[in-house]
């Protein structure tokens, strides 16, 4: 036997989970995923049929087209906010119009079942300050820096002496 220990290599499934979460940590994951959730029912309660035992339920209504191209267009900007993460305030604001139009149009935003996870992840891409990567690490603390108190002092415009050698003396 000999006192080495062979190095054991990560997995393939901790590999791709490491890379996944680096990944997800530089970008607004959350509000890409809520936005995205938010838009399926919205797009799908309009075409759906329930069935209620033996009674079909229809919800066909005439905004049935715009509930679809809301309902895309909500999925579009959650993975948009993904992917082009440098849109991610216009993605949010957009979302939160789409949201609010979708209560009026698709059977009161798909039931809220759709309005609100599109609210809440239109507001979760709006900047923010956020922690770096190196300061979020466990058992580390991120201090904030507290806001200067009292007015602001502004520096006085120097102006050139001519004469340095002699001042005049009181």
């Amino acid at each position: 036997m000999s006192a080495e220990t062979p190095v054991q290599s990560a997995g393939t499934f901790t590999r791709l989970r490491l890379r996944f979460r680096d990944w997800r940590g530089t970008r607004p994951f959350w509000a890409g995923l809520f936005t995205l959730l938010g838009g399926i029912p919205i797009a799908y309660f309009p075409y759906a049929t329930l069935n209620l035992g033996h009674m079909s339920l229809a919800m066909a209504t005439t905004a049935g087209a715009g509930s679809l191209i809301i309902g895309v267009l909500l999925v579009t900007l959650g993975l948009t906010m993904w992917f082009q993460s440098a849109t991610r305030v216009f993605a949010g604001v957009a979302a939160i119009l789409l949201a609010l139009v979708s209560l009026v149009i698709s059977n009161i935003g798909g039931f809220l079942i759709g309005f609100l996870p599109a609210l809440i992840g239109g507001a979760l891409s709006s900047p923010g300050r956020r922690a770096s990567r190196r300061s979020r690490r466990p058992g580390s603390t991120v201090v904030p820096t507290p806001p200067r108190a009292g007015p602001r002092r502004t520096t006085r415009p120097r102006t050139r002496r001519r004469d340095r050698g002699s001042r005049p003396t009181p």
